[in-house]
């Protein structure tokens, strides 16, 4: 690999090309594609860290946002390549990818039907603005995955409930499947 920094924009893009790998046995991540980020480069990146964070860019031509560089130890890390990414690409394991990559700072966004179902809720929304930011992120994500109008509207009226009643997301699910199961 051979990072490059393009120094001619206003901000730190590292641009470098890298294969596509897999992994085959490595706990909740097997199976995963994934491209590897060598700690050198992640540096570049962001400087220091060893926690996960956001980074944007391309991936070939595709442009990526809000994507997660996941800690690997000693300075690596890796960006996972999940489905729609690979279909987009027409790529998989073993092919060579031209990555260009910058921290990302922007915050992802809390789900908009979620925020606006919270405004008629008044103790609802102060309980899930109580919450840490990434535990709000999941309660959107998981909203924002519904395949269909009505189970995301389920999704919303399920986190409504569960903050009125100050449940946390497994208590909210457990209820959940125990009324279903009925």
């Amino acid at each position: 690999m051979n990072a490059l920094v393009n120094e001619h924009q206003a901000f730190l893009m590292v641009q470098f090309n890298t294969r596509i790998l897999q992994f085959n046995q490595q706990g909740e991540k097997t199976g995963w594609t994934y491209i590897s980020i060598p700690a050198e480069i992640a540096d570049e990146i962001k400087a220091g860290t060893k926690k996960s964070f956001r980074v944007k860019g391309k991936l070939d031509d595709h442009p990526i946002s809000k994507a997660a560089l996941l800690p690997m130890g000693n300075g690596n890390f890796i960006l996972p390549l999940n489905a729609a990414i690979r279909k987009a690409l027409h790529k998989g394991k073993g092919a060579m990818l031209k990555v260009q990559l910058q921290e990302d700072k922007q915050a992802p966004g809390i789900c908009r039907e979620l925020m606006e179902c919270l405004e008629d809720a008044p103790l609802a929304l102060k309980r899930f603005n109580a919450l840490p930011a990434s535990h709000r992120m999941y309660y959107s994500k998981w909203i924002e995955s519904a395949k269909t109008i009505q189970t995301k509207s389920k999704r919303i009226a399920l986190t409504i409930t569960a903050m009125e009643r100050n449940m946390t997301y497994a208590e909210m699910m457990r209820a959940n499947a125990q009324s279903v199961n009925k």
